[in-house]
């Protein structure tokens, strides 16, 4: 069944698509960086002292609102099957969210929301070739999947790290407020991967998962560019 879905990944195919979506970016409006609501926002810049409670529902609510992680885990798991496999993959993202979050806080290591909301776009994109076997037919090899779910998940953490630090979080209570923050995030995670597993699993029975994989994977791949296009046009019309 994977090589019947292979065959449809054809360079004709990939290049109408590429023009489509050229001409979607051209006609793109102004968009804004890695999402988090002006009232959670201010609460973040108002917040002194420990807050555990607070930090973890935020957390979460960022995850299971972020579409954008939600898209790159839907990707990552399209074709696993077994809860092993699941856990693994699930376990290295969570690694590399974790890390840069939290470090790219306290080391106060800033780079521009939009380029790094680019990348995490580019990670959706990347996910969606990688899914089609694009990269061992232009290619002809096959990259690690599993290395590439800890860097992508090293930038989805770093993009959020970088928001933070524009809303200048108060040094009280500041290491116990990102950790809950993150744990927060991870349970978001576990939700959000628990709607999309009930989904795909449903999807799975129905008999229609390889006939439509393909097409659901282009549409995956253009989230993802359509998200580059956003943050790139962000970028440039703010410096």
């Amino acid at each position: 069944m994977i090589n019947q879905f292979k065959r449809l990944c054809t360079t004709n195919n990939l290049i109408y698509f590429f023009g489509i979506i050229t001409i979607l970016l051209a006609l793109m409006p102004e968009a804004s960086a890695h999402g988090v609501t002006e009232g959670d926002k201010g609460y973040i810049q108002e917040s002194s002292g420990t807050m555990i409670l607070p930090f973890i529902y935020l957390g979460a609510k960022h995850m299971v609102t972020g579409y954008d992680h939600l898209l790159f885990l839907f990707g990552v798991i399209f074709f696993l099957y077994r809860l092993k496999d699941v856990s693994i993959y699930v376990t290295l993202f969570a690694v590399g969210h974790s890390v840069t979050l939290i470090s790219g806080v306290l080391m106060e290591i800033s780079v521009s929301a939009y380029l790094i909301d680019a990348i995490i776009g580019f990670s959706i994109v990347y996910k969606a070739l990688d899914n089609m076997d694009a990269f061992k037919s232009w290619f002809g090899f096959q990259p690690s999947t599993k290395i590439a779910t800890l860097i992508f998940g090293l930038f989805h953490g770093f993009g959020l790290a970088t928001k933070i630090l524009d809303y200048k979080m108060s040094s009280d209570g500041l290491l116990a407020n990102l950790i809950s923050f993150n744990i927060g995030v991870e349970l978001g995670q576990i939700m959000g991967l628990a709607m999309i597993l009930i989904g795909i699993s449903y999807w799975r029975r129905s008999g229609g998962f390889f006939r439509h994989a393909y097409n659901a994977n282009v549409a995956l791949m253009a989230g993802g560019f359509i998200f580059v296009g956003y943050q790139m046009t962000g970028y440039f019309l703010n410096n």
